[in-house]
């Protein structure tokens, strides 16, 4: 192993960070939350008994299809910056996600836009605004969802108010909404604003920086300007969504024999399953989600009767079918295209450059 990527992993691993430190903090709660109390005979008896061909046959063909319909729609992002090929943004998406997995802060997500810079050689940190509008994008579909499929029968399902929950989750769903309207609208009447507000509360080099990242996000925003990429951008996002990502929980509530008493049961288990892992994973974790999406699988389904046990087999078996096809895929990119890992380890660990800067 090179010097400077021990220097980058030594930088990564720095277990003195508080953004670490409170991931660590999250993972170790929630393993605690999901493995509290549970038979871990049950657990293997569950695990044992699962059918690995429903669950796989499906699911891996899922993860793949996921990552492919979330490169299409980021392609479509990325035209306000330049027209990139399907190719290029597949694989930057593959290796960012699998970076995610393996290595912590979240660094996936300026790797893969460095990765597309270096591929396309167009800028990294005009492509980065994209990726933060993605991520803007899903938020709102994932509190969408919550308030569509929780309901008040599903929150009255799980104890609680749905006059207390439905409003401040309804509010919730229009905050990422209305911001990525105004960005679109009036880019520069919006960016003024945030650098006003920050200002206020924060030193002047975060004010900086927060405005510096309001101006990648307009940036990014282009690839929104006209119909036809926001149509894609639409239908890509629904497909992810609504079909392609619910895949492989139904398929692990088969695979699992868990009867909900028929098909729609299922269908609205698996939707419960989406939102919750959906929400869990967007929290600081350790690297691979370990912990949160447990817990998630844990909490969407017990409101269902599914015994914990149960529950969390179903956790371990997605995650694992997940972590392998999306890690694997990840490094086959990295093979075939003679990129050294430390190089993505270094992109994540540093500031994005062009990739024309030497």
């Amino acid at each position: 192993m090179i010097e400077g990527h021990r220097g980058t992993v030594r930088r990564l691993a720095n277990l003195g960070d508080p953004r670490i430190l409170a991931g660590l903090a999250i993972t170790a709660v929630t393993l605690w939350f999901a493995l509290r109390g549970v038979s871990f005979a049950a657990l293997a008896r569950d695990i044992a008994r699962t059918n690995l061909v429903v669950l796989v046959i499906p699911s891996v063909p899922a993860y793949l299809a996921a990552l492919y319909v979330r490169a299409l729609r980021w392609r479509h992002l990325a035209l306000a910056v330049a027209p990139i090929e399907r190719g290029a943004v597949f694989r930057a998406t593959s290796v960012g996600f699998m970076v995610n997995n393996v290595f912590p802060l979240r660094i996936g997500e300026v790797v893969r836009a460095w990765y597309l810079g270096r591929e396309s050689g167009v800028s990294s940190a005009a492509i980065f605004g994209t990726v933060i509008v993605e991520r803007l994008i899903d938020a709102a579909v994932v509190l969408s969802l919550a308030a569509l499929v929780l309901g008040s029968r599903g929150l009255a399902a799980t104890g609680l108010d749905p006059r207390a929950v439905l409003p401040p989750l309804a509010a919730l769903v229009a905050v990422p909404v209305v911001f990525i309207v105004a960005l679109r609208v009036a880019p520069g009447q919006t960016i003024a604003l945030g650098a006003r507000i920050s200002g206020l509360v924060l030193p002047q080099r975060w004010t900086e920086r927060v405005e510096h990242l309001l101006r990648q996000l307009a940036e990014g925003m282009g690839g929104l300007r006209g119909r036809h990429s926001v149509m894609w951008v639409t239908i890509h996002t629904a497909s992810l969504w609504l079909l392609i990502s619910i895949i492989p929980f139904a398929a692990a509530l088969l695979a699992l024999g868990i009867d909900l008493g028929g098909p729609f049961q299922t269908l609205t288990a698996s939707y419960s399953l989406l939102i919750w892992v959906g929400a869990a994973v967007a929290l600081p974790s350790a690297p691979g989600f370990f912990g949160p999406y447990h817990a998630a699988c844990w909490v969407a389904l017990q409101p269902l009767g599914v015994p914990k046990e149960t529950a969390i087999a179903l956790g371990t078996l997605c995650h694992a079918v997940f972590w392998l096809t999306v890690t694997v895929t990840g490094l086959v990119v990295l093979r075939f295209r003679r990129t050294r890992l430390e190089e993505t380890l270094e992109a994540g660990a540093s500031p994005l450059r062009d990739p024309a800067a030497k």
